[in-house]
């Protein structure tokens, strides 16, 4: 009998095993979306006050989020926190799920390092 792994044994694929084998990434990637959205959304509001103190037409949302202004901020965003944090928790999430061996197993218990002391 040969041995099988669990992606295999739970079948090839199937969005149960991939939100399972990959949930801790798609966790972040969720709120790193959200956080990109209320930037817009915040964004947005902010460009448009400003265009109302300048007696000019406000802008929609598609308008703002293709806009110079909002590439602008996001990317300053990125430089400082936004992409430090990004590869870190990317990283961190990666070696989790590969299994690092310097990750404790991602089902196993607290103590189940395998580290003796």
């Amino acid at each position: 009998m040969t041995h099988r792994s669990s992606r295999t044994a739970a079948g090839d694929g199937g969005l149960r095993s991939f939100v399972r084998d990959n949930g801790l990434g798609l966790f972040f990637l969720t709120g790193f979306l959200l956080a990109l959205a209320g930037q817009a959304i915040a964004g947005q509001a902010d460009f448009n006050n400003q265009l109302l103190a300048e007696q000019l037409q406000p802008v929609s949302f598609g308008e703002y989020v293709t806009s110079s202004d909002f590439a602008v901020d996001t990317a300053e965003n990125w430089q400082s926190e936004y992409l430090q944090f990004f590869l870190y928790v990317s990283v961190t999430v990666w070696l989790v799920q590969r299994g690092s061996p310097e990750s404790k197993p991602v089902g196993a218990a607290h103590d189940a390092t395998g580290v003796e002391g």
